[in-house]
């Protein structure tokens, strides 16, 4: 239903021996100053706070990494006030919203949220907008760099590749190149009879039938059902916004209508509800589909196919006036990724019923009708549909006349590595800074900062 993490408490009782042995050296220390940048300070607090907001997330926080990382920011953004580069108000702030929510819904809810960090909501909003504005900046000059650099040329990537060991270049996994005909079974039937289904379960709800016992009964959300239906506390903005605005406007104790979101249908209970954060039961029914319904979709893709293969109709002309999906009938059944618009497929970006339909196909040849899954919602809907193998490009280590795109994306990229890192050393060197004594046994990445370490007296 939601992408639903583990709360802080339950972190902490896996890592909390963790985190007391390498605060130890730390224990006792008041606040101060760890290090100056230029007219930028980062204090021991700042540290601490990023350590606590990483353990919280689960990640691993080391603390000379952290502090490397502020001051590698720190000198970025420097540069970037100097260039009089401006914030994206309306990328930061929705940044802030996001995380904000996801660190809301993991402490499940603000009280406990504040209780874990210390501080009250408000601060932490503050501070964490901050630190989302200097990352933010520290980016853009990042972008900065990048586009100082020259244009690159085939030049370039030649050069690469002749400078390159063999063994070291990158190889370019098989791809597929793939046709599609699509055909929905009954939608409306369907839905139909998800909602009497639903409407009836709500009815015993609202008899007195208790919704937890009912949800484990009937919910088709594996993650809550086992729960009674409940989701726990968690932001209103991790879920659809049509589960939210339901979710929202309900009193505690009372019963949706009959809810449809991409997963499908629900009615919610709502439990408890804290600013913009609820904790709600729901029921998730999806629509089904019969034997009947596939027979009937089989039976029309198999006449459409003969008939492609009988040479009566061609591919793509069957596609633009039989297919039901929009996306691929304009353009004569072609597939597309849809998060990068490639007509060109891994074999881990395919969906499995696709791939295991088109893994023995020879090229040109169309596979029999099969069942697979669209790319709404957050599982996908059912699908019938005949594929066509279009084309195979074998796994290959790269090539210029073949990948030259590819290679000048690398090229691109470790050029713009290069650059950064040149950046850092150079304001490393030229750069007011001073690192106290506590971080002195850091193992830097950048070998500079050793060198700006307070020495004791």
């Amino acid at each position: 239903m939601k992408n639903k993490l583990l709360k802080i408490a339950a972190t902490l009782a896996l890592s909390g021996l963790c985190v007391a042995a390498s605060a130890q050296r730390y224990r006792g220390v008041v606040d101060k100053s760890v290090a100056v940048v230029g007219n930028e300070m980062i204090s021991l607090s700042d540290v601490e706070a990023q350590v606590q907001a990483m353990r919280a997330q689960g990640l691993p926080a080391d603390r000379c990494q952290i502090l490397e990382n502020m001051m590698q920011t720190k000198l970025l953004i420097t540069q970037a006030r100097v260039d009089s580069l401006v914030i994206n108000q309306d990328q930061a702030n929705a940044q802030l919203e996001q995380y904000m929510a996801e660190m809301l819904t993991r402490a499940g809810g603000e009280d406990e949220l504040a209780e874990y960090l210390g501080k009250p909501l408000y601060k932490l909003r503050q501070e964490w907008r901050t630190q989302i504005e200097e990352q933010t900046l520290a980016q853009q000059e990042q972008q900065e760099i990048a586009r100082n650099i020259p244009d690159l040329t085939p030049h370039d990537v030649k050069h690469f590749l002749d400078t390159s060991d063999v063994a070291s270049l990158p190889v370019v996994p098989i791809k597929y190149q793939m046709s599609q005909i699509c055909i929905y079974p009954d939608r409306e039937a369907a839905a139909i009879a998800v909602k009497e289904r639903l409407l009836n379960i709500r009815e015993r709800i609202i008899g007195g039938e208790r919704f937890a016992t009912l949800a484990r009964l009937y919910s088709e959300d594996p993650g809550s059902a086992r729960k009674g239906g409940e989701l726990g506390m968690a932001s209103k903005t991790i879920f659809w916004p049509a589960f939210s605005d339901a979710a929202m406007s309900l009193k505690p104790g009372t019963i949706s209508q009959i809810v449809e979101t991409p997963d499908g249908f629900h009615i919610i209970e709502v439990l408890e509800k804290k600013g913009d954060m609820f904790n709600a039961r729901h029921i998730l029914i999806k629509p089904s589909y019969t034997l009947a319904d596939q027979e009937k979709a089989f039976h029309r893709l198999d006449s459409i196919r003969t008939a492609i293969l009988d040479s009566a109709i061609t591919f793509e002309t069957a596609a633009r006036f039989y297919s039901e999906d929009l996306p691929t009938r304009t353009n004569g059944g072609q597939m597309a990724d849809p998060n990068t618009g490639s007509a060109y497929f891994e074999i881990d970006q395919l969906k499995p019923q696709d791939y295991a339909a088109i893994r023995d196909l020879e090229v040109g040849a169309i596979s029999e009708p099969i069942a697979s899954l669209d790319n709404e919602g957050r599982d996908g809907n059912l699908v019938y549909k005949i594929v066509r193998l279009d084309k195979i490009v074998p796994a290959h280590t790269a090539t210029f006349e073949s990948d030259y795109t590819d290679l000048l994306g690398i090229v691109r990229q470790e050029k713009t590595n290069a650059a950064i890192l040149q950046f850092l050393d150079d304001k490393i060197k030229t750069s007011y800074i001073i690192i106290d004594p506590l971080f002195g046994d850091c193992e830097f990445s950048r070998k500079g900062w050793a060198d700006k370490v307070r020495k004791t007296d």
